[in-house]
């Protein structure tokens, strides 16, 4: 049996596998070891995990998550080899190597991650080669729902967009201007309300400027992310909700920037199945 995470702030995707056969699905909160301390990590592995995997005999554990930077990783790999005594093996990485295991296998690759924020990576069929730095939602993060909704929320209100789209997603929402820059500017989780937004947006494609703005959005991601790899040679990748629902937009944005789009999922965890029960 080999354990598979695929771990972001707000929750946790666990897969027991038996080889490619998934035997059970749980899900738990989630765990960012930069925000998180080792206690709370740990009671959530023993409180939350554990219970729901019962007997079961783990020999492998296959940790991807967000925050994972290389000074936590040595925490993280303690915590599950005392949580599993018996694993043979246990491995911690940062989500974008489980996203380009996912989406390349064993083939190089550009990997990215196109959800409430936004990442990338060359891989070379083993590691990340090359990392354009993200920045976060307010310095860049191009493509991401958190950026997606900061564009619609600028153009509903300075002309961007027709005026009967703002006052739909207004009426819809019950919101009013003040609202939304209340909730931006002085309560916490700008990124995910943010984000939000893009739901909205997936069910109105058929209004030109949006989807237009859709678009231009993942023609950022790829002139000042993907490109600074300098292989228009390789598919791009991508993991993440918005790469899922907006295919059609992420597509043609490659393809105006030289690009070509690869695999696309919604979640790394089918693809991480096969790269790792495959061996």
């Amino acid at each position: 049996m080999i354990l598979i995470a695929d771990c972001g702030s707000t929750k946790t995707d666990w897969v027991l596998a038996d080889g490619r056969h998934v035997v059970r699905q749980v899900l738990t909160q989630g765990i960012n070891p930069f925000h998180q301390d080792r206690l709370t990590v740990e009671n959530i592995v023993a409180g939350e995990l554990l219970p729901k995997l019962g007997a079961a005999d783990v020999k492998a554990v296959y940790y991807y998550g967000s925050g994972c930077r290389e000074e936590f990783i040595p925490m993280m790999a303690d915590i599950f080899t005392a949580a599993f005594s018996g694993a043979e093996h246990v491995e911690v990485n940062g989500d974008l190597l489980g996203a380009a295991r996912a989406v390349c296998g064993r083939d190089e690759g550009i990997a990215c991650i196109l959800g409430t924020g936004a990442n990338s990576g060359l891989y070379d069929g083993v590691r990340i080669t090359g990392n354009t730095p993200p920045l976060g939602y307010i310095l860049g993060d191009e493509g991401s729902g958190a950026v997606l909704g900061r564009m619609f929320v600028n153009a509903i209100f300075k002309g961007g967009l027709p005026k009967s789209l703002r006052d739909e997603y207004l009426s819809i929402t019950g919101q009013t201007m003040a609202d939304i820059i209340r909730r931006v500017y002085r309560e916490p989780l700008a990124n995910r309300y943010l984000a939000s937004m893009s739901c909205f947006i997936a069910g109105r494609l058929d209004v030109p400027s949006l989807r237009s703005m859709v678009i231009e959005n993942f023609r950022s991601f790829f002139s000042r992310n993907v490109v600074q790899y300098c292989r228009p040679d390789l598919p791009v990748g991508a993991v993440g909700s918005i790469a899922y629902y907006f295919r059609a937009e992420l597509e043609e944005a490659a393809g105006v920037e030289g690009f070509t789009v690869g695999k696309v999922m919604r979640s790394p965890l089918e693809g991480l199945v096969a790269f790792h029960g495959g061996k």
